[in-house]
């Protein structure tokens, strides 16, 4: 009998971290945010993970994985790589717009977890 034995990273083995990520809320509410076009949404995830336990097992995990696209450890991630501002499309405006702060909105108390 002929046995295939495929040499996997640790990072994609063990990720019992994701269970205590702050964007796991087990219904999937959040998913779409962390791989949203939308800046502000963009924005806003990188929020909700600066906060996170898990932000640097994330992130790293991520990066084993070659992820093409998303919201991953508070970075954003394009065509498997760590994008560090995304521009909108279009020519640059000829002022220079006004710094973002986003604050993070508060989760619905019915998605939070204890």
């Amino acid at each position: 009998m002929l046995e295939l034995i495929i040499d996997t990273p640790p990072a994609l083995t063990n990720e019992s971290w994701r269970a205590r990520g702050r964007c796991r809320d087990l219904v999937g509410t959040l998913t779409p945010l962390f791989f949203s076009e939308d800046f502000y949404e963009i924005a806003r995830a990188k929020a909700i993970c600066s906060a996170c336990p898990v932000m640097n097992e994330c992130f790293e995990a991520a990066k084993a994985r070659h992820e093409p696209w998303g919201v991953w450890g508070g970075e954003l991630f394009e065509n498997g790589q760590v994008c560090r501002d995304k521009r909108p499309r279009g020519r640059p405006p000829k002022r220079p717009r006004p710094q973002l702060i986003i604050e993070e909105v508060p989760l619905p108390p019915d998605l939070v977890r204890a």
